[in-house]
């Protein structure tokens, strides 16, 4: 698979995945000296090329002025998120995504999960978008370190999660319950639903609470990923008060 952006090869040289670097002619720089490096710690081949040959192997002119080969990511299971949660201690903080299709909406998910201390995410086979170079970029290097999985039917996953005690939360629009009021203690999973339709009935019906982001302007939705990213917030507040 061919990475582009800089901080997501970056992450992946040092997590020693890349095969061959690619750089573009004119990149003299900072950056250029240092992934030149890391590439000779790691003994990888670094190869010169015109940017043109870069934006057509990208597909995109927004790769920075570098490619790497990298293997292909690979899909977590489930239980490798709940044994993370298990080996640092923690209570269960994972997220739910239910027909979130969008790439870059999916990366940064991703993103700010991992940053944000969530133990990782989860998605349904046959409804998210697939692990792919836009997915890596947009993440900026979090698909290294955050288990995302998927499974192949999102419901029959939150029922199997709250025989284990895990609290599933649902974002939701029209939702009575505030966010910034909400309890997150204890183990607990948040549910993303698709921009525009939001979750599925069934999803929503099986979610022990329904919160929702209180919004002030004229537009009364917010984009699937910054949703994601002030529920995590929220959440991670949240405990931060019960520590």
């Amino acid at each position: 698979m061919l990475l582009y952006g800089r901080n997501p090869v970056i992450e992946a040289l040092q997590g020693g995945r890349v095969s061959e670097l690619l750089l573009a002619r004119g990149v003299e720089d900072a950056f250029a000296e240092q992934v030149q490096s890391l590439a000779r710690e790691a003994g990888v081949r670094v190869r010169w090329s015109p940017r043109i040959e870069l934006d057509q192997l990208a597909g995109t002119t927004q790769h920075q002025g570098v490619l790497a080969e990298v293997e292909d990511l690979a899909w977590a299971t489930v239980d490798d998120i709940l044994d993370r949660a298990e080996a640092r201690g923690e209570a269960l903080l994972i997220v739910l995504l239910d027909g979130v299709t969008d790439p870059r909406n999916f990366g940064a998910i991703i993103r700010s999960a991992e940053v944000l201390g969530a133990h990782g995410v989860v998605v349904e086979e046959r409804r998210s978008a697939p692990l792919s170079p836009v997915v890596a970029k947009t993440a900026a290097g979090a698909t290294a370190h955050l288990p995302v999985a998927q499974t192949k039917n999102l419901p029959r996953l939150i029922d199997a999660l709250k025989k284990e005690g895990v609290w599933i939360y649902g974002a939701a629009g029209e939702a009575a319950q505030d966010v910034s009021r909400t309890d997150f203690s204890g183990r607990a999973a948040l549910v993303i639903g698709a921009e525009g339709e939001g979750m599925r009935r069934l999803v929503r019906e099986k979610c022990d609470v329904l919160v929702s982001i209180p919004v002030r302007g004229e537009i009364q939705s917010l984009n699937a990923s910054v949703a994601a990213g002030i529920l995590l917030y929220e959440a991670t507040r949240s405990r931060g008060k019960k520590t």
